[in-house]
């Protein structure tokens, strides 16, 4: 059994707001097996990207690896996830800072799941999407089109907006 297989879901839809975000195993960029599970209790900014290195994804990165302090300042947890394997992943973490996990979706099951996957014939990629999260594991907003610059102040004023609404 793969330790990395994304569970079987029957899911004919991808998750909408209020829903229960689909679980999920991952190795990161060190090879580490990750789970949204792992991160009930806490908010889950979970955005996919196409490609490592690409502009647009290093923009979109940097972004939220500029909002990290603040965004980690209201309990949240960023995790990345493409097609890219674990070693590129550790390379573009490496260059760019990122302290923030960055998950290596290979079969693009996952992608798919969130309705984030773009297929046409061979080519096969994430779509650029964002899913809020919330503690208790249901999707909270979702991000459908991504500026990639800007994007993690965004999530900042998002996250503080649903948390003044909760309060």
């Amino acid at each position: 059994m793969n330790p990395f297989k994304a569970p079987h879901t029957s899911r004919s839809h991808p998750p909408a707001e209020g829903e229960a975000a689909p679980d999920f195993r991952l190795p990161d960029q060190d090879g580490q097996p990750r789970s949204l599970q792992e991160f009930r209790g806490r908010w889950v900014v979970l955005y996919f990207y196409p490609r490592d290195n690409t502009p647009g994804c290093t923009r979109e990165a940097c972004s939220l690896r500029d909002a990290g302090d603040p965004l980690q300042e209201l309990g949240a947890q960023i995790l990345g996830v493409s097609m890219d394997p674990p070693e590129r992943h550790a390379a573009f973490a490496g260059r760019h800072g990122l302290s923030f996990p960055l998950l290596a979706d290979r079969d693009g099951e996952v992608s798919a799941t969130y309705g984030a996957l773009f297929a046409l014939g061979p080519i096969r990629f994430p779509k650029r999407r964002t899913f809020l999260i919330d503690p208790e594991g249901r999707v909270a907003r979702i991000y459908n089109r991504v500026k990639p610059t800007g994007h993690g102040g965004e999530l900042v004023s998002a996250l503080r907006e649903l948390q003044a609404r909760r309060a």
